[in-house]
């Protein structure tokens, strides 16, 4: 206990005003994805990130899930700027359908808004966009409170930065998705010099990746993942197929050295892998100075002992490059035996299912397949544990922050920061829509903001809601059954039907006594209750009585649809 105490008096040094600066939790909190945070002060917005995620199984039909901006929106004179950590979809790929409606400008790094344009240009609004350029080490005034200072931080993607804004009331530091790394593939090492200074001038805030808050130790840098991967184009006398998310470069430009040091050529297969690499390799991101790169034409004509093939589908994506190969559907490769495919990436929290079924699927086709994590040919982007500590040890905030984790995660970083001295009052764990005020002389929870999550689906931007979901859960569990009839307009009486068709519920030619027992229900519903009423009535009294018939006999519950028309 005296250790602790030790430690808490050596928290950073609280300001001496009362000045006091909002956080406002967009996205990002509690779960895995979207992450958007605004911070506010007199007037001023600033907001980091902009990000997606990826529907969850229940939300059929759904394409990808965005923040609920209607905060932003209804202050959007407020707004000065979006600032950018780095170039994932969870941290950008709001972005085209968020600068639809706020016209402001964005900050980023140079491969971060090479990857953002490439999107905007896809929606046809790149030219109606502000694009600005940052540098680590680069201090910006982006409005008369908040300056805004970008540091080198290590992840998964190249030109990742974390963000200190200053402020009237304190230091607001953002990490950005990080990890320690001492021996990255590009040489930027994570600014540990300029951290210890953030925590010698006083730190008010921290906001920290916590994804890997519950894993103990450090995680292993990306240059083992090389190594694993150079040594098994070592040992393969055949063709070798790796599977990796899109926008890992550092992985791709180890799989580039390797190919080059094992004289074989690397094709590109999957859309967002050949965008990326394209993007990447224009800016100087990836460097090919063996020329090992070819086109997946020439690649399948060559020797397979020649041939490594990058290819999206690392999670199961049922069109993805790798699961069209695994199935046999893709127009150009075809697995065979001998074939070694390594799966260079986790699978994401729901995915789990698809990777499996992937994994089966070219264990059939004779091909040797690497994917369990013991193997060496995939290592995480984020902090675990002594990382985490580290941070904390340089910055010595007054308050930490969990963000990018779900639930669970923040707990394990709450118990994390408690044994650095904070408490666990000064690392809440907000929920999204939450609006939080700190000062040096507090924390609280002030208030809440319209939030949540806007789902896509297809050209449609919210039109998707609950009720829409629940019918389709609904159908995708039950079907529907359409039930036509056509009324006399004069008299109400029956003059065809009632005639049902079944899509999903049951096969009709052999469930003609069901069928024929339904009409029945239908006809005898009309003479116990009559046709001279509304349509609505009408309606709710075929749903009714044909439900809870349907229900009697099979315990299912599809959705019913009466179509009445009137001669």
């Amino acid at each position: 206990m005296a250790e602790v105490n030790k430690r808490m008096k050596t928290r950073t040094k609280a300001p001496k005003n009362n000045e006091k600066v909002s956080l406002v939790s967009l996205g990002g909190v509690g779960e895995i994805g979207k992450n958007m945070f605004a911070f506010e002060y007199e007037g001023e917005i600033v907001v980091i990130d902009g990000g997606l995620k990826f529907p969850e199984d229940d939300m059929l039909g759904v394409d990808i899930v965005i923040p609920d901006i209607t905060y932003l929106v209804e202050n959007q004179d407020k707004v000065a700027a979006i600032l950018l950590t780095h170039g994932h979809e969870d941290h950008i790929g709001g972005l085209p359908y968020i600068l639809k409606q706020l016209s402001i400008p964005v900050y980023g790094t140079k491969l971060t808004l090479g990857i953002l344009e490439g999107k905007l240009k896809e929606k046809g609004m790149l030219a109606d966009c502000d694009l600005r350029q940052i540098r680590p080490g680069m201090k910006l005034q982006v409005t008369k409170n908040f300056q805004a200072e970008f540091f080198v931080v290590n992840h998964s993607i190249p030109d990742a930065v974390g963000i200190c804004l200053r402020t009237p009331a304190g230091l607001i530091v953002h990490c950005g998705d990080f990890k320690i790394d001492h021996t990255p593939v590009d040489g930027r090492v994570m600014d540990f010099n300029r951290l210890a200074k953030f925590g010698e001038e006083g730190v008010l805030a921290v906001l920290i990746d916590s994804t890997n808050a519950e894993r103990p130790g450090f995680t292993k840098s990306e240059t083992m993942v090389g190594e694993t991967i150079s040594e098994v184009l070592r040992l393969s006398s055949n063709r070798v197929i790796l599977a990796t998310f899109a926008s890992n470069v550092h992985r791709i430009q180890q799989v580039i050295n390797a190919a080059a040091k094992h004289k074989r050529k690397v094709a590109v297969n999957g859309r967002s892998m050949v965008n990326v690499v394209s993007i990447a390799s224009e800016l100087g991101y990836l460097q090919d100075r063996h020329h090992v790169l070819v086109e997946l034409e020439q690649a399948i004509k060559m020797p397979p002992n020649k041939v490594v093939l990058l290819t999206t589908g690392s999670q199961g994506e049922p069109m993805s490059g790798l699961s069209r190969m695994a199935s046999g559907d893709h127009r150009q490769v075809e697995i065979v035996p001998g074939d070694t495919v390594i799966f260079a990436a986790s699978a994401i929290p729901g995915n789990e299912k698809l990777v499996s079924r992937t994994i089966d699927n070219l264990f059939r086709l004779g091909a040797d397949v690497i994917y369990e994590p013991v193997t060496g040919t995939h290592v995480s982007g984020h902090a675990s544990q002594e990382e985490i500590k580290l941070i904390l040890s340089l910055l010595k905030p007054r308050y930490a922050i969990p963000v990018h984790g779900e639930y669970r995660h923040c707990v394990h970083f709450q118990k994390l920061a408690k044994a650095q001295g904070i408490p666990t009052s000064s690392s809440p764990i907000m929920k999204i829509g939450e609006v939080w005020e700190f000062s040096g002389e507090g924390a609280k929870h002030t208030s809440t903001v319209p939030s949540g999550q806007i789902l896509v689906d297809g050209l449609g931007i919210g039109d998707v809601g609950n009720i829409v979901l629940r019918d389709r859960k609904q159908l995708s569990m039950d079907g529907i059954l359409i039930v036509v009839l056509t009324l006399e307009k004069s008299t109400g009486k029956i003059l065809s039907g009632p005639d049902i068709v079944s899509r999903g519920f049951v096969y009709v030619r052999e469930s003609e006594d069901l069928m024929a027992e339904a009409k029945e229900v239908i006809n005898n519903n009309f003479a116990k209750n009559g046709t001279r009423t509304e349509w609505s009535v009408i309606k709710s009294g075929i749903r009714d009585c044909l439900g809870k018939f349907f229900y009697d006999k099979t315990r299912r519950s599809p959705m019913i649809i009466p179509i009445i028309m009137e001669v």
